[in-house]
């Protein structure tokens, strides 16, 4: 079965990341989550991504914040998709760890997702592995369907009780 990496550098980014993992088990896709400082243990770092291919692992989630170094060095490290989440922090809300992995030299890509976008990630993960497994490309749809429903529900809702009901009841 296939499985995703996902990888943050701090503990403080687990209340983000967490949205990653709680998306890939709704769509029943296996994962393993850790957190590894790219700058603080780097030897540890090296080894996690050396050894993500031999796990199983076809895609790394990777959240950073501020210089965000993670998901480009796992994407040097890993051959295959590394999806980077920028993560927001205190002085510049998220532009500059966007910055940092969107702008990865030829070579060395990186899917970028919004600034705290792990369900995205997640999502992303979902679509590249279900290009090689129908089933999971059915959970993709009927998640679709889902997000679909949900919508029309609430544009009925508005509907039925007008706009000033509804405002007040949300």
């Amino acid at each position: 079965m296939a499985k995703v990496g996902i990888v943050m550098g701090s503990d403080s980014d687990l209340k983000i990341m967490s949205k990653a993992a709680d998306m890939l088990e709704k769509l029943d896709i296996d994962y393993e989550i850790t957190i590894i400082s790219a700058h603080r243990m780097p030897d540890v770092f090296f080894d996690y991504a050396k050894s993500a291919e031999g796990k199983g692992f076809q895609v790394i989630i990777a959240g950073a914040g501020m210089a965000a170094h993670l998901p480009g060095m796992c994407a040097a490290i890993f051959p295959l998709p590394v999806i980077g989440v920028p993560l927001s922090s205190k002085n510049l809300d998220g532009v500059d760890a966007l910055y940092s992995i969107v702008q990865m030299p030829p070579g060395i890509p990186v899917a970028t997702v919004a600034i705290d976008g792990a369900a995205n990630a997640a999502v992303l993960a979902a679509k590249i592995l279900a290009t090689s497994d129908s089933a999971l490309l059915e959970r993709l749809k009927d998640y679709g369907k889902e997000m679909k429903d949900a919508v029309s529900a609430k544009a009925d809702k508005l509907d039925k009780m007008g706009y000033n009901e509804y405002i007040r009841e949300m």
